[in-house]
């Protein structure tokens, strides 16, 4: 039997209203990330699919230029800064040709001054919403909610960062994966970095047993992705799921830049569950300073960057407005921070909380200890 032109029509795909954005994650350089984005554009272009490379950086990995020069590379734009000549990737060169899919290496890239924006994730983005597919690379330190956590485990601060909403937004990522061990002796033979600067890596960040933890993070992130897709799998194929309430996570915060620790684990936490996400603080004569009004400001920016709504609360005792906040917002699960104190603040910080417990609804307290990292 004939369809007719209607049930054609129904049948068809809507319009593309943006393109579709694959993420290669791995956990430290030389894993493969940029190999396997390059192999990944390569199988495209055999299938026809209209192919270029944005921006692939070598590092002087013959590799990873061989595949490169294997497809079309849209010329860099070069900028002059203080005297000297830079290349970024050519956001321009790129829409104006159009391409089916583009290869973006290193998405927490920060580009130079003068460049069409600030950050080569906000490049991806006006490709995407150009209806253009994107291929990219990043690590799992570059992910803005896991930094802090980063930082605790390698004692190195990692300034370029990507916002999880960002992340959250491919719709597939690959692991790019090797072993720790295999990681090393990438990095002795002189793979990654030169002979004469192994050593020193071998000694910091490529530790093992910081390639073990970083590698678990990513390994957890990419878990958390195919969680939510067989999730949306199975609402569409209307599988049978328990019904549940959905869980709502809040952070009670103060101007410490130490917050951000917590900022970053009620993420995590929120992103587990697939719950709401809320950073609540409490508007006190102490952040009346300047400091400590621009270190609120900078636990704000994070908190929102990570998709948290931010909440402040009116002046006044601390452990009833926040009390009154949980309840209106029905909150499931809260989390305090405990600085190592002693003494009359330790006493202080305890009375706030047990007056919290008597005043508050129903609640799960987490009460985590804070660091400066």
């Amino acid at each position: 039997m004939s369809k007719t032109p209607e049930q054609w029509l129904e049948e068809a795909p809507g319009e593309k209203r943006e393109g579709v954005f694959k993420l290669f994650l791995g956990y430290a350089p030389g894993v493969g990330k940029t190999y396997n984005m390059l192999s990944e554009g390569l199988r495209r272009h055999s299938r026809g699919e209209n192919v270029v490379v944005g921006i692939v950086e070598t590092h002087g990995r013959r590799p990873i230029s061989e595949l490169a020069s294997k497809l079309d590379v849209v010329p860099r734009k070069k900028l002059e800064y203080k005297g000297t000549v830079f290349e970024e990737m050519d956001v321009d060169a790129i829409l104006a040709r159009k391409p089916a899919v583009v290869l973006v290496d290193e998405l927490a890239h920060t580009n130079i001054e003068g460049s069409r924006n600030a950050k080569r994730y906000q490049d991806v983005i006006e490709l995407l919403d150009a209806k253009i597919n994107v291929v990219s690379t990043m690590n799992v330190q570059h992910i803005e909610s896991l930094s802090p956590t980063v930082a605790r485990i390698t004692g190195v601060h990692v300034r370029e960062t990507v916002p999880d909403w960002i992340v959250q937004r491919a719709g597939e990522i690959v692991m790019a994966d090797l072993t720790p061990e295999a990681l090393q002796t990438r990095m002795r033979r002189g793979d990654i970095y030169p002979v004469e600067r192994a050593e020193r890596a071998l000694g910091n960040f490529f530790q093992r047993g910081n390639l073990i933890a970083l590698r678990e993070l990513a390994l957890r992130q990419v878990t958390q992705v195919v969680d939510k897709t067989l999730e949306a799998h199975r609402a569409g194929e209307h599988f049978e799921v328990n019904a549940a309430v959905r869980e709502r996570i809040a952070v009670c915060i103060s101007s410490n830049p130490a917050a951000q620790y917590l900022i970053a684990r009620g993420g995590r936490m929120a992103h587990a569950l697939d719950g709401d996400y809320y950073v609540a603080y409490v508007d006190v004569s102490a952040d009346e300073s300047d400091e400590n009004r621009r270190s609120l400001a900078e636990n704000v920016r994070f908190a929102e960057n990570l998709g948290a709504t931010v909440v402040r609360l009116n002046r006044g005792n601390v452990a009833y407005r926040v009390a009154e906040f949980v309840r209106d917002k029905h909150i499931t699960q809260i989390i305090f921070g405990r600085s190592a104190q002693e003494g009359w603040r330790k006493y202080m910080y305890l009375t706030v909380i047990q007056k919290f417990l008597r005043q508050a609804p129903a609640v799960d307290v987490h009460i985590v200890t804070q660091e400066a990292n």
